[in-house]
C-alpha cells in the first residue's frame, strides 16, 4: 500500500498523531484498508501528509498497542486480522489475501515455505542447457500458431509418465497444457458451465482455490475432511445440490491424509448418480516420501466424471506456470476449442524444455532424489520440532512435504507467522485454509527449502515467537 489516503486538519485543536490514527482506524474497521495490508512507511506517509516522522510514529504505536496493527520491524507495519460480519457466515467468506501463503512474490524461497522445491538440489546446470537448446530449436521452427492443446511432444511424456506414476492410462489426445493449476480450473469452470452453481471443497482447503471457485460465481459448500479424506455422507448432508467437488485425494491438502478406497468409490459413486464432476488436484504428483503414491482417482473412472489436474510447479519449478488437465475422452474436443479460444498453452519453448526433460529421463531421477531429499529434511525437522516442543507449539502431524504444527488457542497463527518474517522464516498459517468456524490455529512448515546448518536456530526462534503472547 504506497498511498494512504487521510485527511488532516493543521488547524483543528486535535493533534495530528490523533487525526492520523482516527483516520486509519476508521479505514481498517470498514475494511478499506484489508487486513494484512502494509501500510506506508512512516518515512513515506510523513511526505505524503506534510508532518514529521515521529508524528507518524506516534499514531502507528497507538495503533499497535490497540492490537489493530503489528510492528515488524525493517519489514514495515501490517494491519492485524480482524472478524467481519462478512467473514462470519459460513461459505461467503472474502476471498484470502495472498499474503497468507506468499510473503512476496519473485524473492528467493525461506525456511519453512510451502508449496516451493528445493532450490539448493535442482540441477541447474542441465536445466539450463536444455533450456538453451530447445529455446534454439523452437526459434529455427517455422514461425506460426502453435497448438493451443499444447505441445504434442510434452503431452505424449506427460501421458506415459502418468500411466507409469500414477496408474492413469489416457492418450496425448486427452492432454490439454494449462498455465498451472489456475488456468486449467478456469477452463474447467467455464467448460463444465458451473458458474453459480454449488461446489463441493474439503474444509480445510487451499485457500486460493476457494477463492477462485467462489470470483467465478460458484457457491463453495465446505466439507469436513478426516482421517480417511474428504467426507461424501457430509456432503450429501450439508449440499446434495452441487455439481462439483474438488478435492485432493492423493495428499489431501494441507492435512496429508490419503483418501481411502471406500472413499473414493462413494464420491464417483455420487458423481455418476448426481451427473456431477470431480476435478482432482494432484497437486503434489507422486511426491509422496514414505511408500509408494496412491494411483490417481482418475485412475478408477469409468463414467467419464473425473478430471485430473496436474502441475510442475513442486516438482521442476513454479516459474514455469505450467500444468496440465486430463479430460474423459468425450470432452477432449470440446475443451481443445475452449482452450485455442481462451486459454491455450503458454510458452511453447519451455514446454519442449520439460518434454526433453522427461524424455530423457532426468525428470523420473530427480523425483527420486527429491523425495530423499525431502524425507531426510522432514525427520529432521520432526526432531528439533520435538525438542523445542510446548503446549505454545507441538507437532501434529506430518502432510506431504510439510509438518503441522498446533499452537496454543489465544495464539493468533497468522500474526505469528507475520512476525517470523523479519528473523528470515516463512511458515504458512492454518486457520485460512478452513471455512468452517471455529478455525483450528496452527503451522504448516514445509520441508523443502530447510537447512541443516541452520535448522535448529530456526526451530527455537519459531517455539520463542509462538510463547509470546
Amino acid at each position: 500500500m504506497s498511498t494512504l489516503h487521510i485527511q488532516i486538519e493543521p488547524d483543528r485543536k486535535i493533534p495530528l498523531a490523533t487525526q492520523i490514527y482516527t483516520g486509519i482506524r476508521a479505514a481498517i474497521e470498514s475494511a478499506q484498508i484489508p487486513a494484512h495490508a502494509k501500510l506506508p512507511s512512516w518515512r513515506d506517509l510523513a511526505a505524503q501528509l506534510g508532518v514529521s516522522r515521529g508524528t507518524v510514529r506516534v499514531a502507528y504505536e497507538r495503533l499497535i498497542d490497540e492490537q489493530l496493527a503489528i510492528g515488524l520491524g525493517a519489514a514495515g507495519t501490517r494491519v492485524t486480522e480482524r472478524q467481519s460480519k462478512a467473514s462470519a457466515v459460513p461459505g461467503q467468506a472474502d476471498a484470502t489475501p495472498m499474503s497468507h501463503l506468499f510473503h512476496d512474490f519473485g524473492t528467493a524461497p525461506l525456511p519453512f515455505q510451502m508449496g516451493v522445491p528445493a532450490q539448493d538440489a535442482f540441477p541447474y546446470k542441465l536445466w539450463s542447457r536444455i533450456v538453451t537448446r530447445e529455446s534454439r530449436l523452437s526459434a529455427a521452427d517455422p514461425v506460426g500458431y502453435p497448438d493451443p492443446r499444447g505441445d504434442p511432444h510434452l503431452r505424449r511424456e506427460i501421458a506415459a509418465y502418468l500411466g507409469v506414476a500414477r496408474g492413469l492410462q489416457c492418450s496425448a489426445a486427452q492432454i490439454l497444457i494449462t498455465g498451472g493449476f489456475a488456468g486449467a480450473l478456469g477452463l474447467l469452470i467455464r467448460g463444465l458451465g458451473l458458474e453459480a452453481r454449488t461446489a463441493w471443497m474439503e474444509d480445510p482447503g487451499f485457500p486460493l482455490t476457494r477463492s477462485a471457485l467462489m470470483l467465478a460465481g460458484l457457491r463453495v459448500a465446505p466439507i469436513p475432511v478426516d482421517d480417511e479424506g474428504l467426507s461424501v455422507s457430509e456432503g450429501l448432508r450439508i449440499a446434495p445440490d452441487a455439481a462439483v467437488a474438488v478435492v485432493t485425494p492423493g495428499q489431501q491438502a494441507p492435512l496429508g491424509v490419503t483418501m481411502s478406497l471406500q472413499r473414493r468409490l462413494a464420491l464417483l459413486d455420487w458423481a455418476r448418480r448426481n451427473d456431477a464432476w470431480i476435478i482432482e488436484d494432484d497437486y503434489l504428483s507422486e511426491l509422496q516420501l514414505e511408500g509408494r503414491a496412491a494411483p490417481a482417482l482418475a485412475s478408477l473412472d469409468h463414467g467419464g466424471k473425473v478430471l485430473h489436474v496436474g502441475t510442475f510447479s513442486k516438482t521442476i519449478s513454479p516459474a514455469l506456470r505450467l500444468g496440465f488437465l486430463v479430460l474423459p475422452t468425450a470432452l477432449a474436443p470440446r475443451f481443445g476449442d475452449l482452450a485455442a479460444c481462451l486459454g491455450p498453452a503458454p510458452a511453447a519453448a519451455m514446454q519442449r524444455a520439460v518434454a526433453a526433460f522427461m524424455r530423457e529421463g532426468h525428470y523420473l531421477r530427480h523425483l527420486r532424489h527429491m523425495k530423499r531429499l525431502y524425507l531426510t529434511r522432514r525427520q529432521l525437522l520432526l526432531r528439533y520440532l520435538q525438542e523445542e516442543a510446548s503446549p505454545a507449539l507441538r507437532v501434529q502431524a506430518t502432510a506431504g512435504m510439510a509438518v503441522v504444527a498446533r499452537l496454543a488457542d489465544e495464539v493468533s497463527d497468522v500474526d505469528l507467522a507475520l512476525r517470523a518474517l523479519p528473523f528470515g522464516l516463512s511458515p504458512t498459517p492454518l486457520s485460512p485454509w478452513y471455512l468452517q468456524s471455529p478455525q483450528p490455529r496452527g503451522l504448516l512448515l514445509g520441508v523443502t527449502n530447510v537447512t541443516e546448518q541452520r535448522l535448529a536456530a530456526d526451530c527455537r526462534r519459531l517455539a520463542a515467537l509462538a510463547a509470546q503472547r
